[in-house]
């Protein structure tokens, strides 16, 4: 599974790159959280942007939800998922992929409860000219 992931992942984007170039979108809320753009493209109004993401031990993305779905490899590190209930929905060591569903219905919160950085490689599929995330409020939550 995660291989074809990242066969598909790879794929898309080399076929997308051949046919265009792309634009950038925002960037992710929380404190720590940086990311780096590997490769971007857009084809047929929906934008493909491959990015190296890292959160910092103890940090967090922020409550958020995306504008198109998105596929994730955690390459270094433990990203501990929560959804808008407050409950896990799934924890992902180095080497597990992940997709998150797209809309203000799929709110979610990723978190290093680590002591080692995590690092995702994400591949967004958002209409053309979205952001990246849209923020969101906590939905009452004990943690951020």
């Amino acid at each position: 599974m995660r291989t074809a992931l990242r066969l598909a992942v790879t794929g898309v984007l080399t076929a997308a790159t051949a046919l265009t170039g792309g634009t950038a979108g925002a960037t992710p809320p929380g404190p720590g959280v940086t990311a780096r753009i590997l490769a971007q493209t857009t084809v047929g109004g929906t934008d493909y942007t491959l990015r190296e993401i890292t959160i910092p031990p103890g940090q967090s993305t922020g409550w958020h939800y995306h504008d198109g779905p998105l596929y994730g490899f955690v390459k270094q590190g433990t990203l501990s998922h929560f959804d808008s209930t407050c409950t896990s929905d799934g924890v992902y060591r180095k080497g597990s992929t992940i997709q998150e569903p797209p809309g203000p219905d799929n709110v979610h919160l990723g978190r290093n409860l680590g002591d080692t950085p995590l690092v995702l490689d994400v591949l967004y599929v958002l209409p053309h000219g979205s952001p990246f995330s849209e923020d969101a409020p906590n939905p009452g939550c004990p943690f951020h």
